[in-house]
């Protein structure tokens, strides 16, 4: 937890628009070296299930760790005593016939912790497509600025009345995917470019675009997608 959070006692006037970094448990998951300098970079980290073996892997701790422990090893399980002990992590530990996801459950531990925090989660992409598909479902759903980041990509949430001004990359490959149903986009600096358009739900229009100048960016007047911008080089 940052210092100013520390000092606060985490108040939510102080955490109000902090950054919250949320690690899952991918069986492809991010470089431990992204975890890592994500974990630095956010003001607090939560380790959901088996996100807490990333986290460790990393040599990063969590402030608060979220799950039914089905995933997480003996080993996470064992370090998240120890942080627990120290006084140096919350635990909301979830019965494995719950009703929902780790990750529903976490984002309103977020919400109740920290209203109003920006969110990035790592470490949940890839893996069994239905959780997947499940994690943008639940993230179209919420309401706060959510950003996705894997080695080789940055993603964001974009909603009606949000624009995402794209990290300038030129040359980079850009996609968005509409996720709800008469989704209407603009794109500006890019190879295609786009008027408000309106898209059919989980449309390929918008995949495998290039970037081609430094303020590129993609609007969002209706409904809601998942964007992309992916480092090629990486």
């Amino acid at each position: 937890m940052s210092a100013a959070l520390e000092q606060a006692g985490g108040s939510a006037a102080v955490a109000r628009g902090a950054r919250v970094l949320l690690v899952g448990g991918s069986p492809e998951p991010s470089s431990p070296e992204l975890v890592r300098r994500l974990a630095g970079a956010c003001d607090y980290v939560v380790a959901v299930d088996r996100g807490l073996d990333r986290l460790m892997e990393a040599g990063a701790a969590p402030d608060l760790f979220c799950g039914d422990c089905d995933t997480a090893s003996p080993a996470a399980a064992s370090y998240l005593e120890d942080l627990m002990a120290s006084g140096s992590c919350e635990r909301e530990t979830y019965d494995p016939h719950k009703d929902f996801t780790d990750l529903t459950l976490a984002l309103r531990a977020v919400e109740k912790r920290i209203p109003g925090a920006r969110l990035s989660l790592t470490c949940f992409g890839g893996g069994r497509p239905d959780h997947f598909l499940a994690v943008l479902g639940t993230l179209m759903r919420d309401a706060r600025q959510i950003e996705l980041v894997e080695d080789g990509l940055k993603g964001r949430i974009v909603r009606a009345g949000d624009a995402w001004s794209v990290p300038a990359m030129l040359g980079a490959h850009f996609s968005f995917i509409p996720l709800a149903p008469g989704t209407v986009v603009s794109e500006r600096g890019m190879e295609w470019e786009l008027d408000h358009h309106a898209c059919d739900l989980l449309s390929d229009l918008g995949v495998s675009n290039v970037i081609r100048t430094g303020d590129a960016a993609i609007v969002c007047h209706k409904g809601c997608a998942v964007a992309y911008v992916f480092d090629d080089a990486s």
